[in-house]
């Protein structure tokens, strides 16, 4: 008799192992249960510590650091980077 012909192996055992057992099951339970803790200890964060309020007059005091910084002779960002290229001497110094 050829070794590829043989018979498949009998099944009458009906006494299956429970489904806790089996390896895994476990492993597709794990990747929700994962994202579901995940998902609280965001969610507690989020309570536990609340965004920090931006001051009412943020255009103000943004327009008063651009003061500070031209005083400094430190340019904003736009002329900086619109001159990145520019040799020092040949950068133009910002409108008082």
């Amino acid at each position: 008799m050829n070794a590829l012909a043989s018979k498949p192996p009998d099944v009458t055992d009906n006494t299956a192992a429970p489904w806790w057992t089996f390896p895994l099951v476990w492993m597709v339970i794990a990747g929700p249960a994962i994202v579901v803790v995940a998902g609280f200890a965001t969610l507690w964060l989020a309570i536990r510590t609340p965004d920090p309020v931006v001051s009412e007059d943020y255009y103000r005091q943004g327009i008063e650091i651009n003061k500070t910084l031209a005083d400094k002779r430190l340019l904003p960002a736009q002329t900086g980077r619109n001159h990145a290229a520019t040799p020092s001497d040949d950068v133009p110094l910002p409108k008082r």
